[in-house]
């Protein structure tokens, strides 16, 4: 008969030189990021860079879309979120700042159809005239204008949600 065989061991690569493994290690985990304070201030300066452009498209072709309040609201709580972490007072921080955005947008683009009409720039209308603005938006809102609302404070919550799954 021949000689007997050991069993082999189980770990192929236990008998490697230098013993090291195959493999690249787990990278670690990615740092925690509970900050509302910059959640907020992310929040607050998505909000009026989206409620800018939210209110030129709007103005510049004298109506309202409603996809685009679901992009203003989805920014504002998207980057909460990704700023902030998650702190669960960021999801209804960013539902309030978007609606604050969409009515400021709906604002502004009432402020740049007026200039196209008036001789007057768009500043002196925005800001020496803001009342005016709020008193012609609360005449001209019908049913849809508060829907672009409650749209884009239910896509910032969920953006804010979503942003960290």
């Amino acid at each position: 008969m021949s000689q007997p065989v050991p069993p082999p061991s189980g770990n192929p690569f236990a008998d490697a030189p230098g013993g090291d493994a195959p493999y690249a290690p787990t990278p670690p985990s990615a740092p925690v990021r509970d900050n509302i304070g910059l959640g907020l201030v992310a929040a607050i300066v998505a909000a009026l860079v989206a409620a800018g452009a939210y209110g030129a498209i709007g103005g510049a072709i004298e109506r309202e879309i409603g996809y685009a309040a679901i992009g203003v609201g989805f920014l504002v709580g998207f980057a909460a979120a990704k700023v902030g972490g998650r702190n669960p007072a960021l999801p209804v921080i960013s539902a309030v700042l978007a609606l604050g955005a969409v009515y400021l947008g709906q604002l502004v683009a009432i402020a740049v159809i007026f200039t196209k009409l008036g001789d007057l720039s768009f500043t002196e209308y925005f800001f020496n005239h803001f009342s005016d603005l709020t008193k012609v938006w609360k005449e001209a809102a019908d049913f849809m204008s508060y829907v672009f609302l409650a749209i884009g404070a239910v896509a910032a919550f969920a953006g804010a949600k979503k942003a960290n799954d």
